[in-house]
């Protein structure tokens, strides 16, 4: 199955320190050595990017950074796995680095299963 970890936190993108940095490649290079990270990323600050709404039937685009943001998407991970305890273990383990690397720092680690790729989503 394969899985996406999304890590959100609710204050401004603070850049990760050099030891969580470290502990970051550690656990990226051991998870695609063992043919289980497909690909993963941070993204850059919300200034630098757009949103392309549609509302009341009208579309916009809103260049960022966007004021009613509550959570900010840091970045993510894409996983082939067996189970979603499996993503859920190693969602715990980035967090810990995160909690053990950045003390006071906030945030979320959102696991979800990809849909089927013939368009089929669960009931």
């Amino acid at each position: 199955m394969r899985f996406m970890s999304i890590v959100t936190s609710p204050q401004p993108a603070a850049q990760p320190t050099p030891a969580l940095l470290e502990a970051m490649h550690k656990l990226a290079d051991r998870e695609i050595k063992a043919g289980r990270m497909v690909d993963t990323g941070g993204l850059m600050p919300l200034a630098t990017g757009a949103q392309v709404r549609v509302a009341d039937g009208n579309l916009s685009v809103v260049d960022g950074p966007f004021v009613e943001a509550k959570e900010v998407i840091g970045g993510y991970a894409i996983f082939e796995l067996r189970s979603k305890e499996e993503a859920v273990a190693l969602a715990v383990e980035f967090m810990q680095l995160h909690k053990d690397h950045m003390p006071g720092w906030v945030g979320t680690c959102e696991v979800r299963a990809f849909a089927g790729f013939a368009g089929q989503f669960p009931e």
